[in-house]
């Protein structure tokens, strides 16, 4: 079991180049990836976007490549692009004769324009980089993913006490069912003599339609098997590598509703009182489960 939460820091030096790469996931129900690249890298985002992917099932990845140049690269001489510089002067030609501007466009001023003046590093092939981005990047994932496999470890030691502590609350529900009918049946009785009409017998027809009725209307029994049967699933969940973040997210949903259909089923006081205790167990559990991937 892994966290959704997390950060991971690779680099890799090669060719008077270091590329340092950092990772952080945030907690989403979906996988996400959000990358922040310098230019010259800009053309390998799909690659290393789906070797994150491959990594990460679930939650926001935000990384960010860095190219740090040493001195005798960041000495190299810039590289004019002379097409796009033709571009912009014939563009502002036009538009100075379209506004009756004066043509003054100097070449300080052209070379500073956006893509004119490129460094050599820059028109650099990016595939010179590919090999050492991609080392940089597998060591920032096996990093992010120790962090979150440390945190996932922590988080399952406390979804293990809470399951522990539900299944605890569930017998004392079960033990406590029969004796609930037993009381309703006393209650009617005590309800009829109260009201001087006399006390049917036990084999009473009226008696045992009121009975039935009660049974079928307040039995709880198919909601203390299927939370014992969410019970069993969530404790699979919990021995398995695999990501079950979502998994877990329905199991919770699924326990809530049958708790809930315990409480407004039962109708006696002590039922209920656990049932309160239930939903709030329940709660940390639901929590904690929206932190695993």
């Amino acid at each position: 079991m892994k966290s959704m939460t997390g950060y991971g820091r690779g680099e890799y030096a090669a060719k008077g180049v270091q590329i340092v790469i950092e990772l952080n996931t945030v907690n989403r129900k979906q996988a996400e990836v959000a990358l922040g690249m310098p230019s010259e890298l800009e053309s390998m985002e799909p690659e290393l976007r789906d070797m994150i992917l491959a990594s990460v099932s679930r939650g926001r990845v935000n990384g960010r490549v860095t190219l740090r140049h040493s001195g005798a690269t960041r000495s190299a001489v810039g590289v004019v692009n002379e097409e796009q510089a033709r571009a912009y002067r014939r563009e502002l030609a036009r538009l100075a004769k379209l506004l009756k501007m004066p043509d003054d466009l100097s070449l300080d001023t052209l070379l500073r324009l956006p893509g004119v003046l490129e460094s050599s590093e820059s028109v650099m092939d990016s595939k010179a980089y590919r090999a050492p981005v991609k080392r940089a990047l597998t060591q920032a994932l096996e990093t992010l993913q120790a962090m979150r496999g440390k945190e996932g470890a922590n988080l399952k030691r406390d979804l293990i006490k809470r399951l522990v502590g539900l299944k605890r609350i569930a017998k004392r529900v079960a033990k406590r069912a029969p004796a609930v009918l037993k009381q309703h049946r006393k209650r009617l009785i005590e309800r009829l003599n109260n009201a001087n009409v006399e006390t049917p017998g036990v084999d009473d027809e009226r008696m045992l339609r009121e009975m039935v009725y009660y049974t079928d209307r307040m039995d709880i029994t198919e909601e203390l098997t299927r939370l014992e049967s969410h019970f069993s699933q969530l404790e699979q969940c919990l021995s398995v590598t695999q990501p079950v973040g979502r998994k877990l997210d329905f199991l919770a949903q699924e326990m809530f509703r049958e708790i809930n259909t315990i409480g407004s089923k039962a109708n006696d006081a002590v039922i209920s009182a656990e049932v309160v205790t239930l939903k709030t167990e329940l709660e940390k559990i639901r929590e904690q489960v929206q932190n695993v991937e």
